[in-house]
């Protein structure tokens, strides 16, 4: 924990704990610099790199909102050096067999959370020194920054503080609007017709039969 700054005090739907958000082996430090912008949207208390080509200045073009002018950023150069502080659980977000899926996981109240290089995954070294591996249910891997904001979104909408959704669409005691408002009527006016080519193949039962 030597010259480990204290993680500053969560704000907003975040007061239940904290979070911190990093990269291991990073090349883009675009990716990074929006990861990071977002990590500040969501109420991150720290963000960090491992093993990764980024600095600051490279950042700053992505990083529209000076996010590590308003929280602690570390650079660790190994997985050795990195430190958390005293009970802050270290998640790895990866697609591996014996990942947990993203909706079905119990976020810890404090965690830090890291992604691996854009071309690549998380290394061994990092998957085995995580507590909790958890996977978004997609089909193939995501961008680094979109992959962070799914997760942070997750952890706000299970920790945050916010009513329960209602059963019909719609608010937390809202009166519901009145749909529609105009008529199909209406909107014909705006319609755009198919090409006659389409029109064609559709009345030949959605076959393209060709020349005749």
């Amino acid at each position: 924990m030597k010259n480990f700054k204290r993680p500053g005090r969560p704000t907003g739907d975040m007061l239940r704990g904290y979070f911190g958000i990093g990269v291991e082996r990073v090349t883009k430090p675009f990716n990074v610099g929006n990861l990071f912008r977002s990590a500040h949207a969501f109420g991150a208390s720290f963000v960090f790199t491992v093993a990764a080509e980024y600095t600051r200045k490279q950042g700053r073009a992505a990083d529209t909102s000076k996010a590590l002018a308003n929280q602690p950023f570390y650079a660790f150069p190994t997985i050795e050096a990195m430190v958390l502080p005293k009970g802050c659980a270290l998640v790895g977000i990866e697609l591996v067999d014996d990942a947990v899926m993203l909706p079905s996981f119990h976020h810890p109240r404090q965690a830090a959370y890291v992604l691996g290089p854009e071309r690549g995954s998380l290394s061994d070294a990092m998957l085995k020194r995580c507590d909790h591996v958890i996977k978004i249910p997609t089909r193939f891997s995501l961008n680094v920054g979109i992959a962070g904001v799914v997760v942070m979104y997750d952890r706000l909408l299970s920790m945050g503080r916010f009513d329960a959704r209602p059963m019909r669409p719609g608010g937390p005691a809202q009166a519901p609007r009145k749909a529609g408002g105009r008529t199909l009527a209406a909107m014909s006016g705006y319609r755009i017709e198919p090409p006659l080519a389409e029109v064609e193949i559709a009345e030949n039962d959605g076959l393209d039969r060709g020349p005749a």
